[in-house]
C-alpha cells in the first residue's frame, strides 16, 4: 500500500499522470461514459417530472377495445 502511495506521489511531483497516450484515451472514454450516464439520468428525471405535472391536463388516449 505504501509503495502505491509513493508511486502516485512521485508521479504527481514529476507531472507524469499519464504514462502513454492510451491512458489519456481510457480516461476520456471513462469521462464520456460517466457523462452519458448522468445525461440519461437527468433526462429520466425531466421526463418523470413532466409526466407528473402534465398528467392532470392530459386526456387518456389509450382506450381498450373489447
Amino acid at each position: 500500500m505504501m509503495d502505491q502511495f509513493d508511486d502516485v506521489l512521485s508521479r504527481l511531483q514529476a507531472k507524469l499522470e499519464f504514462e502513454s497516450e492510451w491512458d489519456v484515451v481510457y480516461l476520456a472514454v471513462f469521462f464520456i461514459f460517466i457523462g452519458m450516464l448522468l445525461l440519461l439520468f437527468i433526462l429520466v428525471l425531466i421526463r418523470c417530472c413532466c409526466c407528473f405535472c402534465c398528467e392532470d391536463d392530459k386526456v387518456n388516449t389509450h382506450t381498450r377495445l373489447s
